[in-house]
């Protein structure tokens, strides 16, 4: 659930139900007696009976008022469901034993809101926030007459349990989130989304607010490409003066609209939005589009606006793009909504474009028109204060139009959503995201080797690749690969031949295809005989094949057609150049019809030296580029992607041992103690609690006492500073290796213990050595959530840099999959003769870390460094962890606010 509970007590989180609503869910307050009694005096008297197992009277309805509204603890914990003003549902959980990990529950839902999904989004909140409160399951009673509330626990995205005795159903509810939970939640948000979004980009009705009568206006421009563009349903404009613009009906005040509005494009002042939505909820706007600049782009008291706008919206139930955007488009032949003052719109096709720049989405937009192959939809972010990439995400995942999605993101407003949003999208259609932000003045420094390598771009990089999100290097590259994914057939593997009369530009394309990860393979004996008896002449029928510039347009069709329909080719590149002495317009007609014939073939083409003679090949459309390179870089993005739909998504791991409580009251205690780096002692408590293996330490203070340890433990020995919050000790005289007897380790405690502070003594371990030394770890980022990372340890660390990230949650395939994407991969199995390591022991150990990472959020930082793995298993040796409390984090729901806000 996106960690719901890892807000702090207090806040308040938006969430959709079902219908498109919106509703703020929070703890209860001592201010809410009043509404509590309201929303139970006015229930059914069948509503009470089946929440109260009988008939309430004013005095206990009274006494669950006053319950609900004690002060929260870890026993006694509540949420509130409300919209707008109204007080809309309650739940609540009680359990009587500090000790124990059970809670009971209740839930009531106001009459007229049953149906809406507010009670599954109550008790799921609330679920998460008990598993936070060390509760690891909720229980209930439900009377079998009470339909309504065994539907919401039959929709929980929890796992949950039922029984039948004694007349009354008994229900638990398990606090943890299992894979079935998150597809469960994944698929409900999506019907949200829908529902939620339908105003915005499919309305029925539209007014434009301060479009004026002067051409060259932002509002003026957007009422007539509105007109002009020929959305089909009541169309109005509103303005000062009540003068009609482009012939289009209009009023001088939101108010004097007939209802119902569906969608509100708004373009006056920055001070009147307000104003303007406030007006439009009276008359049923759903969906707003703010075109005004001036919000949060336009310092503190913008900020201050565009918040205060959000909660008006949210307060409402209005669905909002922006501020400070370019407007919508939807192509759709039944909407023809061009609600934007973009310069042009293309025609319709299969991709969707959400920008949070205008200028990017300008060119996107452009791009689409002179390459002819359409969108479905354009949204323009700009500030992104409510409508996000998540949202049109699980828009556009049902979406019949759109075959593709393109992305510009400046920012993440949720990127834990974002990654099982789109990877459960991108099993269906491909995206492409180009992400500002790769420059080294966007990295952070972390203090441990970890940290230092999860910078921003990095961990955008990972969070792509789990998701099978497309990541182009720049815009031309994007627009490149938009082409290739839109409509196309995907690569069924990695070989590509390439077909053409240019020798030199063959010999490019085929160096940028083994550069991009594609395989040039060399042509059967069979199909080169072929190509020798078709073409008659040809410079080269291997491949690159060469059939010379002055290949007549029979033969080039010919020779692609033999490739077509050998079963050697995944993909086929033909590069035509055009001379005096051929006819490239009668070459792209013929090699259309053959790419016509082989439509689950993937297909491009490079026409150099022909003017503008095409932009698509044949009637389906393949992209036509203007050199090899950029070809070839799109046939290889649709070529990983292919080979990523291809990979099982993997599931959630099943892993034995752990002991979540014991480690929580570890970081229970950390947290108490003043957060930080942590004593070994505590650390290792919370690694072994999840089963993650550390070799043992004695702690010594005195000399005396690491001589008797090392006796204990038996020479070799190490001996290293226990300052928690020393961190590269290696590079300050902090450890001390090799030490075979009393003497050494009595000399080595005083040049080791002097390094740390006063009084932190020293770790004595016994020394230990495995063939392969690795790094791992987690850093956790109040936006990505916690990431977690393998590399090779020792000096390699900082030197190559070979490491991997995963974020959170990890499936049972992350863990292969990031030993086996190191460059030092081959020194885990068996390099030249040395000892394999044990890899599953390696890949559950990663497991592990990246469970202890999902459950606890509070860990900032935790090196492990070095961790030694053989043939016998994986152990880490070092363990450094940092505890921080967390602050408001994104969840699965719209926006998290704090609890001033709400």
């Amino acid at each position: 659930m996106d960690h719901m509970g890892t807000a702090p007590a207090g806040t308040t989180v938006d969430a959709l139900t079902s219908d498109g609503g919106i509703v703020a869910i929070r703890p209860v307050r001592p201010g809410d007696r009043n509404g509590l009694a309201a929303m139970f005096r006015h229930a059914s008297a069948d509503s009470l009976r089946l929440r109260f197992f009988a008939a309430p009277s004013e005095t206990s309805l009274d006494a669950e008022v006053e319950r609900l509204c004690r002060p929260e603890t870890t026993r006694h914990l509540t949420m509130l469901a409300v919209e707008g003003d109204d007080l809309v549902g309650v739940a609540s959980c009680e359990s009587g034993d500090e000790a124990s990990e059970r809670a009971e529950f209740s839930l009531f839902v106001a009459d007229q809101h049953h149906g809406r999904g507010i009670g599954t989004l109550l008790l799921e909140h609330l679920a998460a926030r008990a598993r936070r409160a060390g509760i690891q399951e909720l229980t209930g009673e439900i009377l079998p007459a009470n339909r309504d509330m065994l539907r919401v626990a039959h929709d929980l995205s929890v796992p949950t349990w039922t029984r039948f005795d004694d007349g009354i159903f008994d229900i638990g509810l398990d606090t943890g989130a299992d894979e079935r939970a998150y597809t469960a939640l994944d698929r409900r948000d999506r019907v949200s989304e829908r529902a939620s979004l339908r105003a915005l980009l499919s309305p029925a009705s539209i007014a434009v607010v301060g479009a004026g009568h002067r051409p060259g206006g932002v509002g003026h421009e957007t009422a007539c490409a509105l007109r002009e563009y020929g959305f089909g349903g009541p169309l109005y404009v509103v303005n000062r003066s009540g003068a009609q613009v482009a012939g289009l009906a209009a009023r001088r005040r939101v108010a004097d609209l007939p209802a119902p509005i569906d969608l509100l494009v708004v373009a006056v002042p920055a001070d009147d939005v307000a104003g303007v939505l406030e007006q439009g909820a009276q008359i049923g706007v759903r969906a707003a589009v703010v075109l005004s600049a001036g919000f949060g782009e336009a310092g503190e008291e913008g900020r201050q606006l565009q918040h205060d706008l959000v909660r008006l919206a949210r307060r409402h139930g209005i669905r909002l793009v922006g501020p400070n955007c370019l407007g919508i488009v939807n192509t759709d032949p039944r909407v023809r909504m061009n609600a934007s003052f973009a310069p042009s719109v293309p025609a319709s096709g299969g991709l969707a474009v959400a920008a949070q720049s205008g200028a990017v989405g300008v060119a996107l937009l452009d791009d689409a028109t002179r390459a002819g192959y359409g969108i479905s939809s354009f949204v323009s972010l700009g500030n992104k204060a409510d409508v996000s990439g998540n949202d049109l995400i699980a828009y556009w995942y049902d979406d019949p139009a759109t075959q593709a999605i393109a992305l510009y993101l400046e920012s993440f407003g949720n990127p834990r959503k974002f990654a099982r949003t789109v990877r459960a999208l991108g099993r269906r259609k491909p995206v492409l995201a180009l992400k500002s932000g790769r420059s080294a003045s966007g990295r952070r420094a972390g203090a441990s080797h970890t940290a230092a390598a999860a910078a921003p771009d990095a961990t955008v990089d990972a969070l792509f690749a789990q998701a099978g999100v497309i990541r182009p290097e720049d815009l031309g590259e994007m627009t490149d690969a938009a082409r290739m994914l839109t409509g196309q057939p995907l690569p069924a593997g990695e070989r590509l031949v390439v077909v053409g009369n240019a020798g030199g530009l063959n010999v490019l394309a085929s160096d940028a295809a083994e550069a991009a990860g594609l395989t040039v393979p060399a042509l059967s004996a069979r199909l080169r005989e072929r190509l020798q008896a078709v073409t008659k002449g040809a410079a080269s029928t291997d491949n690159p094949i060469d059939l010379g510039a002055g290949a007549p347009a029979a033969a080039f069709a010919a020779a692609a057609e033999a490739v077509a329909g050998s079963g050697e080719a995944d993909m086929l590149l033909l590069v035509v150049i055009g001379t005096r002495s051929n006819d490239p317009a009668g070459i792209v007609r013929a090699l259309g019809e053959v790419v016509d014939r082989y439509p689950a073939l993937t297909a491009a083409a490079v026409v150099v030296g022909a003017g503008e003679l095409a932009d698509r090949l044949g009637k389906r459309g393949a992209p036509v580029y203007g050199l090899p390179e950029r070809a070839v870089r799109a046939l290889s993005a649709a070529s990983r992607y292919a080979a990523w739909r291809r990979e099982p998504l993997g599931a959630r791991p099943r892993l034995t041992g752990v002991r979540e409580t014991r480690a929580r009251a570890a970081v229970g205690e950390g947290l108490t103690a003043g957060a930080g780096w942590q004593p070994f002692e505590r650390t290792a408590a919370i690694l072994t609690a999840y089963g993650i293996a550390l070799e043992p330490a004695a702690t010594a203070m005195t000399a005396e006492e690491a001589t008797e340890a090392a006796e204990r433990i038996g020479c070799p020995v190490v001996v290293k500073s226990a300052d928690p919050d020393l961190v590269h000790k290696t590079d300050v005289g902090g450890v001390r290796v090799g030490l075979t007897g009393p003497d050494e380790v009595r000399g080595a405690f005083d040049q080791v213990a002097a390094v740390g502070r006063p009084g932190s003594g020293v770790l004595v371990q016994k020394q230990i050595t495995e063939p392969v030394e690795l790094v791992a770890g987690v850093a956790h980022d109040p936006l990505f959530g916690s990431v977690v990372l393998l590399g090779l340890g020792g000096v390699h660390t900082d030197i190559l840099g070979d490491t991997a990230l995963r974020l959170v949650p990890m499936t049972d395939l992350d863990a292969g999959r990031m030993w086996r994407g190191l460059r030092g991969a081959p020194l885990l199995t068996g390099y030249r003769g040395s000892a394999a390591v044990d890899t599953a022991a390696l890949e559950e150990f990663l497991l592990r870390v990246g469970r202890l990472a999902e459950d606890f959020p509070e860990i900032a930082e935790l090196d492990l460094n070095p961790v030694l793995a053989g043939p016998g298993g994986v152990v880490a040796v070092d363990a450094k962890l940092r505890l921080a409390p967390i602050g408001a984090e994104p969840d699965s729901a719209l926006r998290v606010l704090r609890a001033a806000d709400a």
